[in-house]
């Protein structure tokens, strides 16, 4: 079983920086796609961003390309989202999650975290 664990959230004004983490255990990850979700109130889940097992592919939603940058460390069993030039529209609980698979696949991920707020201010 993998337990996925985020932290690094808090509130932070618009045009600020954020650095999300997220710890796993119970198995090595590294061979598994990692992404980061994210559920703003009366919405849906939204993609955000992923890594491939080796680090050396990535994918960004189109709403923070440029802004946000994710990565791993297999060795720490971790990946980590640094987030920049933050708006209050990236207010959410951010997710990490866990799947086999290419990194352009956004859906059938296995494993997920309980999730970090995120609170930008205007």
């Amino acid at each position: 079983q993998v337990q996925l664990v985020e932290s690094g959230g808090g509130l932070v004004q618009a045009g600020g920086s954020l650095r999300l983490s997220c710890a796993a255990s119970g198995r090595t990850l590294s061979s598994y796609t990692l992404g980061w979700f994210r559920q703003a109130p009366g919405k849906e889940r939204e993609f955000v961003a992923a890594v491939n097992w080796s680090g050396g592919s990535t994918k960004y939603a189109d709403s923070v390309k440029g802004r946000f940058t994710i990565s791993r460390d297999n060795a720490k069993n971790t990946l980590y989202l640094q987030m920049d030039s933050l708006k209050p529209e990236d207010t959410a609980i951010y997710y990490c999650a866990a799947r086999r698979g290419i990194v352009e696949v956004t859906t059938g991920y296995d494993y997920w975290g309980q999730g970090t707020q995120v609170t930008v201010s205007s």
